[in-house]
């Protein structure tokens, strides 16, 4: 334990430069793109006096580098800026979006986690089997549909034409009364408030971008757990358990299975990210109200501050993630070091 109370720091500190160099690069780019943030808050009529001296309050008028300097200092006293688009502080905005987002990428991917196992499990276990094949069919459909298709397609086949869904406008149906704000989670708050309806409304409002993102990730986490789960069931100890007479169930679960989630649990960390990523076009399909389409929203009117929040937001969140990968290791096979 207290070596790993080291390393944990050591991790999180390594991780600096690469966050920097993200944040640096991410600074730059916002910069030299095309697109005037003065012009887009200015009047249509606004001269061009008007248009400096906005310029000038947002520090556009400066050089590159002194922006970037005074933007380090800012961050160092924790101030993300301000957004130009909603007038608040681009930390309040990111805070009170993040458990939108947060809340359906866990989602997507606890159902991700739980159909990926299943099939990757069953594949391996009957190799060329139907269900082998109907799994390579449903992975490989996820895969090349693009999110916003997939969201568009089930938008139209469970809320247009069979009904079961509600409208895709937002986390909870408008006529819902909202449970009192704890932890921005929905789905906790409403537990905490012990509100069944609002519950309910908040998990048939996430079913749907839920199950998009989860058929965006589907594919690689079934297809790695098969080939683990492949190799793992010809390994000598497996044979050795079932010579030994052990129950087929045992053999599976706790010999095989465990050896083969390793390579299931590092692809989990780029899943995650990627589901991060993925989770923009999901949120405008959905009308979520996440960081990521305050993200789109921002970029579109060229407001500098929500984007630079927004990427270093998701590379904090990589480097977490990743993280708390490695720490798992440790969990699930002890002779795996941190290092």
């Amino acid at each position: 334990m207290p070596t790993l109370l080291v390393r944990v720091p050591v991790r999180l500190l390594s991780a600096l430069p690469a966050l920097f160099g993200v944040l640096a690069l991410t600074f730059v780019l916002m910069r030299v793109l095309p697109g005037d943030p003065a012009g887009l808050m200015a009047s249509p009529s606004a001269s061009e006096t008007e248009l400096a001296t906005i310029r000038a309050r947002l520090g556009l008028d400066r050089t590159i580098a002194e922006q970037f300097v005074l933007y380090l200092g800012q961050l160092a006293r924790g101030d993300l800026g301000m957004s130009t688009t909603s007038g608040q502080p681009v930390l309040s905005d990111l805070a009170e979006r993040l458990p939108a987002s947060l809340e359906l990428v866990a989602l997507s991917f606890l159902l991700a986690a739980g159909i990926s196992l299943a099939l990757g499990i069953a594949a391996a276990l009957r190799p060329n089997s139907a269900l082998d094949h109907v799994a390579r069919l449903v992975c490989t459909a996820g895969v090349s549909i693009p999110t916003f298709v997939s969201g568009l397609l089930l938008v139209y086949v469970f809320y247009y034409l069979l009904g079961w869904a509600p409208d895709p406008t937002g986390r909870i149906d408008v006529f819902a009364i909202q449970p009192p704000d704890v932890t921005g989670f929905l789905l906790v708050d409403s537990l905490l408030a012990r509100d069944g309806a609002a519950f309910g409304s908040a998990l048939s409002q996430l079913i749907l971008p839920a199950t998009t993102l989860c058929l965006f990730v589907l594919a690689p986490l079934t297809r790695i757990t098969r080939a683990s789960m492949l190799s793992v069931l010809e390994s000598d100890y497996v044979r050795t358990a079932e010579s030994l007479g052990l129950g087929r169930f045992k053999i599976v679960v706790v010999y095989a299975l465990t050896n083969a989630l390793l390579p299931v649990l590092t692809i989990s960390g780029t899943v995650i990210s990627s589901m991060l990523g993925a989770s923009v076009l999901v949120e405008k399909v959905f009308a979520w109200p996440g960081i990521a389409s305050y993200a789109v929203d921002a970029i579109m009117a060229s407001d500098f501050a929500p984007v630079q929040g927004f990427v270093l937001l998701m590379a904090t969140l990589y480097v977490v993630v990743n993280l708390t990968i490695d720490l798992l290791y440790g969990l699930i096979d002890p002779r795996v070091s941190l290092s």
